[in-house]
């Protein structure tokens, strides 16, 4: 059924100790993921994006609270939970000296997949991945892109029902990143398989039916990423200032300005009413002898929501 969870956590916490001190990587985090959906866990590097997946996977051990995949506790289940579903880990790596078709057949046989199986689940991953013209090629000698294609396919040999991915795009090109995502969006309208991605770039939220914003370990946002992007205060004003800093210096703490980001050589600023405060910012930097260029009200992306919700968190910790 649609409205089935197919992975869940509950206050979920883990720690790493050493002698002297205890890092919470992951403090509290609850989420729910349908099946069928496409979930995005979204943020920078060490927010726990990782250390999540490995817990609901049972490869690390929780401290505290609750993780299930597909019902089973991922503590005490494990052996079902790798029955049913896909991983591609951070560092995955292929054995680079056996070939495409070496590959697949390896993972199927450490799955005990039967022959007959093994030809017919082999033979559709190779065309769902298009590598059906390399199965000869050694996997050492595959492009980024297509070691990530083959990655998936490998993930995918037992038929799970939930694929996990722990930045599956890293280090690819976007012409790549793009074909991969295309894969897996396939892979949901074709299978409905339930996906779990975590990815540091913002952009690939936009592709996730939900998505839960991770910082410091902590789940500070989770929901479509349309709703996500409408947390964000007031309108979004965005310009380029012939003088940056002396510009950004103005116009942070002006009446009206709720919060000022950086983009490149843009200034994107956060106001809460656009035709009051327009006019008002104008007149600033003519005053200072500041030109602009540009000016426009922009719909904020999920890049501008996760900075606006960080510092709006920080901001209440040091409250």
């Amino acid at each position: 059924m649609p409205d089935e969870i197919a992975i869940s956590t509950r206050e979920l916490v883990k720690r790493f100790k050493n002698r002297s001190s205890s890092i919470t990587a992951v403090d509290g985090i609850t989420l729910e993921v349908k099946c069928g959906e496409t979930f995005g866990l979204i943020g920078p590097d060490g927010a726990g994006k990782s250390t999540t997946t490995r817990v609901i996977l049972g490869l690390l051990k929780r401290d505290s609270g609750e993780s299930r995949v597909l019902g089973y506790d991922s503590m005490t289940d494990m052996f079902p939970i790798r029955e049913r579903t896909g991983y591609i880990a951070q560092q995955f790596a292929l054995p680079a000296d056996l070939t495409v078709m070496e590959n697949l057949r390896f993972f199927a046989d450490l799955h005990g997949i039967p022959a007959k199986e093994q030809k017919r689940n082999i033979d559709e991953l190779l065309e769902f991945a298009g590598l059906t013209e390399f199965t000869t090629r050694l996997a050492g000698h595959l492009s980024g892109g297509m070691k990530k294609k083959l990655a998936l396919a490998c993930s995918l040999v037992h038929q799970p029902q939930v694929v996990l991915l722990d930045e599956p795009t890293l280090g690819v090109d976007p012409v790549s990143r793009r074909e991969f995502w295309n894969l897996l969006g396939n892979l949901r309208a074709e299978k409905n398989m339930t996906i779990f991605v975590c990815t540091p770039y913002m952009d690939e939220a936009e592709r996730c039916n939900r998505v839960g914003l991770i910082y410091k370990g902590r789940l500070i946002a989770n929901d479509t990423p349309a709703a996500i992007k409408k947390m964000v205060p007031g309108h979004l004003l965005e310009f380029k200032p012939s003088k940056f800093v002396p510009a950004r210096d103005l116009v942070t703490g002006m009446p009206g300005v709720q919060e000022v980001q950086t983009y490149g050589a843009l200034l994107h600023l956060f106001v809460d009413d656009i035709e009051r405060r327009q006019p008002q910012i104008e007149k600033a930097l003519r005053a200072h002898g500041i030109e602009w260029s540009g000016m426009r009200v922009i719909e904020p992306r999920m890049e501008e929501a996760f900075i606006s919700l960080i510092t709006q968190q920080e901001a209440a910790e040091k409250k």
